[in-house]
């Protein structure tokens, strides 16, 4: 049950999210790379709202149910690219900093695939994927009911 709804009560609370989530879809950054992040860490925080929406828009994306349902064990599958497998890792690490403040080999693996301004960016779009699932969790966000934009044809 919802305990309390932040665009009646603060908006500037979703002003400023959206902001970030504005900044990250021009980025340059696929699309694709970033829902799959997030979905991730969505899984670690356990953040059902979360969860339900990046599943939704990877599959309007057309993500296949394979490639969704087999994330969390992503490290044993073959259906991830190695830009993915570096961005999955790095996403692990930045949402459980205090486990091990992101380790040097997690940085040295993810440095290959992405330049300066690309993992400044992704790190955004994991911390700002973090506060959001905070938000979502604190509320108690109910899923279910987000609708994807669908992909352009």
């Amino acid at each position: 049950m919802l305990r309390f709804n932040y665009a009646k009560a603060a908006p500037g609370v979703y002003d400023a999210m959206d902001a970030l989530d504005r900044y990250l879809a021009g980025c340059g950054l696929e699309e694709s790379l970033l829902h799959l992040v997030r979905l991730r860490a969505s899984q670690i925080n356990g953040c059902a709202y979360c969860l339900d929406m990046h599943w939704k828009d990877l599959r309007a994306l057309g993500a296949g149910e394979q490639r969704l349902y087999s994330l969390d064990a992503w490290r044993e599958c073959p259906y991830y690219t190695e830009r993915e497998r570096a961005a999955l890792a790095w996403a692990e690490a930045v949402t459980l900093v205090a486990g091990d403040h992101v380790p040097d080999a997690v940085y040295d693996a993810v440095r290959p695939h992405f330049s300066d301004t690309d993992l400044s960016d992704l790190t955004l779009a994991v911390a700002t994927i973090n506060a959001w699932n905070r938000l979502s969790i604190a509320a108690r966000l109910t899923p279910g009911t987000y609708q994807p934009i669908q992909a352009a044809t």
